[in-house]
């Protein structure tokens, strides 16, 4: 809110001298000797290093409340435990809250109620749903309306209205407040440069801080810095005075006397009973220390504020502790609930097969679900989680005591429920462009579809058509696919035969390093082409052959050769941006690794056992003929890794560049 007023403080605290706020941490009275008069900065961040939690918690409160006067009533108005209350009631409560209560001070009463209503309602709904189900219907025709979630609809819209209607006349109200203040802070500003009688100046200042203490409302995301501002060129004014000492010193006696009485009364809170009350009174004394009293004389600014800050933290202990009470309670109420949970699923899983016992199991639900109602709040974090498990036991008593109603329909009815998922999932799956997987998973749909028995007959012809038009969908789609890959397959290896063809025809010229381009743009035309029919694929070993034929004319070892071809796949798999083959492509290098280095081993091993080792023997020349070999092809995968991991690092290193980069992280 009211944004484009941000650059006004900035243009109010420059130019002046650098000095510490008048408050020290958050609301300290310390500051500084004027050192630099040609430059100041008053901010949240740099002049406050540590905000403790509880100072902190009660400038936002304060800055809350600081928008508007009857804000604070928050505070005032109790909020319930919801979680007990029937949608009726929590309906009657939001209903009070709207017409009786300002807008701006239920919003977290409103969101709890809103929150638990939304919770029965859908659970309520669910129960309706199984109910209509049971008795034959069709999930997809279920219809409810309910006029109590229609009155919550109307008094939460009531709510939205005025809750809009308010902060939209608010929001002017405060934009003219908060050009005030920047105002009065300007003046305050010019009386050190004023020339005129010190008790001329003296009276303006007394003038100008009326007129602050009624200036009003502004946004809380201003307040703390608009405030700290004004705080601090009072104590500059203040050190101006020091030309009259008798008038800053009658203030600052009668600032300390104020300030020491707010004290007591902090440091009395820590006899009130009531935690809730204390907090609030507290938050009420920081306010007028903030906003009513000004600084008192810095030999007693430390101290005094050390005074207060110190029975604030005494009163954040007192609530950390009685929160900690608290919690245990929440434990003892989260016990409660598990056990009562516990009591309806042996209730649900043991459901009665005669009426009349099962209408006692019906009560006896009813008593469980009320007493989880009355049982208390639980710990936060298990909050949903207990009430999830809650609703799945309740469902589950209700699921076995629909089956006593449903009985020869039963049957029927899981077999719809059955077909209606494989529905589903042939029509999640109708779509899918991952053939092989999907192609799988669509076949065995259908082997499991003939495996379910019948269905309600209102049902049956609708949901074999659905299904059978969602499985015809997608085979059809598969088999399309098929032709057109057949197409582009042949259409590739008529390129690729072509390609050969040129290679054929191709003679060297005498220039290595023109025939060796040459070369590699007939490989990198040959890769463009894809996939040809795999009763083809020999073209590509013909197309090798050749290709080691003319590495061996141009004196091209074969490693250099097998890295050129290999520079190609390089790229393509850095332009995929596809981890996954980047992984695949890495395990299979270590593989041809491990395996070179196995057979290594091997031959090695041979050698011992030859009598004869020397270098005339046939049988000694071929083994080491193949370990020379194994080695030559061994460094070849090597090199072949070592091109993959740097491709890999440079691209984790453009990933890095890009996050850090200012612009792309704002954009994101």
């Amino acid at each position: 809110m009211l944004e484009n007023k941000d650059h006004k403080l900035q243009e109010i605290v420059e130019g002046e001298e650098n000095s510490e706020t008048t408050e020290s941490k958050q609301e300290s009275e310390k500051s500084t000797e004027p050192e630099d008069k040609s430059h100041e900065v008053i901010t949240a961040d740099k002049t406050e290093t540590v905000i403790e939690d509880v100072h902190e918690e009660i400038n936002d409160s304060n800055a809350e409340d600081a928008e508007d006067k009857d804000n604070h009533r928050r505070h005032h108005i109790p909020i319930l435990d919801y979680h007990a209350m029937s949608m009726e009631n929590l309906v009657g409560e939001l209903q009070r809250l709207v017409k009786n209560e300002k807008v701006q001070a239920i919003k977290k009463h409103v969101d709890g109620i809103k929150h638990e209503f939304d919770l029965k309602f859908l659970d309520f709904l669910e129960h309706k749903k199984e109910d209509f189900i049971a008795k034959g219907g069709n999930e997809i025709d279920f219809r409810y309306n309910s006029v109590t979630k229609r009155q919550f609809n109307e008094v939460y819209s009531e709510y939205r209205d005025k809750r809009n209607a308010y902060y939209k006349s608010l929001e002017q109200n405060l934009s003219e407040n908060l050009a005030t203040r920047l105002e009065i802070i300007a003046q305050l500003k010019g009386l050190v440069n004023v020339e005129e009688d010190i008790n001329t100046t003296y009276k303006s200042f007394k003038d100008i801080l009326e007129r602050w203490r009624h200036a009003g409302p502004i946004p809380r995301n201003k307040y703390n810095d608009v405030w700290r501002t004004y705080h601090h060129h009072v104590e500059i004014f203040y050190d101006f005075l020091h030309l009259n000492r008798e008038l800053r010193d009658l203030d600052f006696k009668h600032n300390l006397e104020e300030k020491i009485k707010l004290v007591e009364r902090a440091e009395a809170l820590a006899e009130e009973e009531d935690l809730n009350k204390a907090f609030r009174e507290l938050q009420t004394l920081h306010k007028v220390w903030k906003e009513d009293i000004g600084p008192v004389d810095k030999e007693h600014r430390e101290e005094i504020w050390e005074r207060f800050s110190n029975a604030t933290k005494a009163m954040h202990q007192r609530r950390q502790d009685y929160f900690k009470d608290l919690d245990k309670v929440y434990e003892q109420n989260l016990e409660k609930k598990k056990s009562i949970i516990q009591k309806i699923i042996e209730i649900g899983s043991h459901v009665a097969s005669h009426h009349k016992d099962l209408q006692q199991q019906i009560r006896d639900i009813e008593e469980q679900r009320e007493a989880f109602f009355k049982a208390g709040k639980v710990p936060q974090n298990v909050n949903e989680k207990t009430w999830a498990d809650f609703k799945e036991a309740v469902r589950g008593f209700n699921r076995n005591k629909n089956a006593y109603y449903k009985k020869l329909k039963k049957d029927q009815q899981d077999n719809l429920d059955k077909k209606r998922d494989l529905l589903s999932l042939a029509q999640s799956l109708k779509d899918s462009e991952d053939w092989d997987t999907t192609t799988s998973e669509m076949k065995r749909i259908q082997r499991e579809w003939k495996t379910i028995g019948h269905v309600p007959r209102k049902y049956s012809d609708k949901i074999w058509n659905d299904f059978k038009n969602a499985c015809n969908h997608y085979f059809d789609r598969l088999h399309a696919t098929k032709n057109k890959a057949h197409t582009e397959e042949a259409a590739n290896f008529d390129k690729k035969f072509a390609c050969l063809e040129k290679l054929k025809a191709f003679e060297l010229c005498g220039d290595k390093e023109k025939d060796l381009a040459t070369v590699k743009s007939f490989i990198d035309e040959w890769k463009s082409y894809g996939r040809v029919p795999f009763n083809k694929k020999n073209i590509n070993v013909k197309f090798n052959t050749i290709l080691d034929a003319i590495f061996k004319k141009l004196d091209v070892s074969k490693q250099e050769s097998e890295l050129m071809k290999y520079g190609d796949k390089l790229k393509k798999l850095a332009n995929a941006d596809n981890e996954r083959a980047l992984l695949n492509e890495r395990t299979f290098i270590r593989r041809k690794i491990d395996e070179s280095l196995n057979e290594i081993r091997q031959l090695e091993n041979n050698l011992l056992f030859f009598s004869d080792t020397s270098g005339d023997n046939p049988l000694v020349k071929d083994v080491v003929k193949n370990i020379d070999r194994q080695k030559e092809t061994l460094a070849t995968w090597k090199a072949k890794l070592k091109n993959l991991n740097i491709m890999q690092h440079n691209l984790n290193k453009e990933e890095i560049q890009e996050s850090e980069d200012p612009d792309s992280s704002e954009e994101e």
